[in-house]
């Protein structure tokens, strides 16, 4: 039977799509530019993409938080400070928190039956801001971010420092669940334990391969029921 749910914060139980997609235009407006859908969805590629060296260990946090900025206003023509775009963001990212349907249900379920923990990639201050402001705290023994653990998922060595401090961990009764493949999927089968891919979109796998997919996460507690 599982006992230790890890969980994805964004994506998973909060918009980030529609918190990023809010955050980044008001960045955008901020320093003089016009957040049109293109340029937020333009954004949304340039990011992605810097995480995605970051989860390759190829960009530290701070270049990806920084660099995003200085391509995306390059791009547009503006001269810009890209540090002082990267701060604005997070404090416009801060104010968002909505939850994504079905997500407090299965937290409220889950938290019956399971221990319950936050694995997060974010910036520190930006999730815990979000987190309180949602009022998720309450359903987690821990919350572990990997600015604060000191390394960013996929890396086994955020599992093995996250696993170190939970008293009683057995890792065959826990599974790592997210909507990232890259990096929450990919994270649970470098830490040797089952995964669940939440996939609302339904969109494919390609090379990663989880153990489960549901489309939201109130499908979680049937799954593991069966496990």
């Amino acid at each position: 039977m599982m006992e230790f749910v890890f969980l994805d914060l964004d994506d998973t139980i909060l918009d980030f799509r529609k918190a990023e997609a809010e955050a980044v235009s008001r960045t955008i407006r901020q320093f003089g530019g016009e957040p049109t859908g293109e340029v937020v969805s333009r954004y949304h590629i340039i990011n992605r993409w810097h995480w995605q060296q970051l989860e390759l260990g190829k960009l530290t946090r701070e270049q990806v938080l920084v660099n995003r900025f200085a391509v995306l206003f390059r791009e547009l023509g503006l001269t810009v400070d890209p540090e002082q775009c990267a701060r604005s963001y997070e404090r416009n990212l801060s104010r968002g928190h909505d939850l994504l349907p079905g997500a407090l249900e299965a937290l409220e379920e889950l938290g019956k039956t399971y221990r319950l923990f936050l694995a997060s990639n974010g910036t520190a201050t930006v999730q815990h801001s979000r987190l309180t402001d949602a009022g998720l705290y309450r359903y987690f023994e821990q919350v572990f971010i990997s600015q604060e653990v000191g390394y960013n998922k996929p890396a086994r060595e955020f599992f093995e420092a996250c696993f170190a401090r939970i008293p009683g961990f057995a890792r065959e009764r826990a599974v790592m669940v997210g909507d990232s493949l890259t990096s929450d999927i990919q994270g649970g089968i470098n830490a040797g334990i089952p995964t669940v891919w939440v996939n609302p979109q339904g969109e494919p796998w390609t090379g990663v391969r989880p153990d489960c997919v549901i489309t939201q996460l109130d499908r979680l507690a049937d799954v593991l029921a069966g496990w």
